[in-house]
């Protein structure tokens, strides 16, 4: 999205925790985000939505562990997938473990963020994730 195009890019978040959900709703009114936020609560959905939304969002902010599909899970689909492929997807995750890094930085991740234990910390993380992608120019 150039800085010059007025329509907002809407964000896919992938979220099963609601106290999450409600986190990353108040990251974004603290940092004035205006984008669409759409919520889906697993990978399933969030096929669903990337499938069927017009337009498509084109920024994914991922939790790995949800219920009936995971994080890695849906990356390895939409990686495979042609219409999805080139999304730009930023995992925030509390999983430190080092396989789980590994595997999402396989996927081509743009980013993988540990969800901050202070709600500062969260709204500091979810100021840098919109500088980068208001910055970012994305293909029509």
């Amino acid at each position: 999205m150039s800085l010059s195009n007025p329509v907002a890019m809407t964000i896919l978040l992938v979220e099963d925790d609601e106290v999450d959900v409600m986190n990353v709703k108040r990251a974004f009114k603290k940092n004035n985000i205006s984008n669409p936020l759409i919520v889906a609560s697993n990978g399933i959905e969030a096929l669903a939505v990337l499938r069927s939304e017009v337009p498509r969002p084109r920024i994914v902010l991922l939790d790995l562990n949800m219920p009936r599909m995971g994080g890695i899970e849906f990356l390895k689909e939409i990686r495979q997938d042609a219409e999805l492929s080139s999304l730009s997807v930023f995992v925030m995750t509390t999983s430190n473990e080092d396989s789980d890094k590994i595997d999402a930085f396989n996927l081509n991740v743009a980013g993988y963020i540990l969800k901050p234990l202070s709600m500062d910390r969260f709204i500091a993380a979810v100021s840098t994730l919109n500088s980068y992608w208001t910055l970012c120019e994305f293909p029509e």
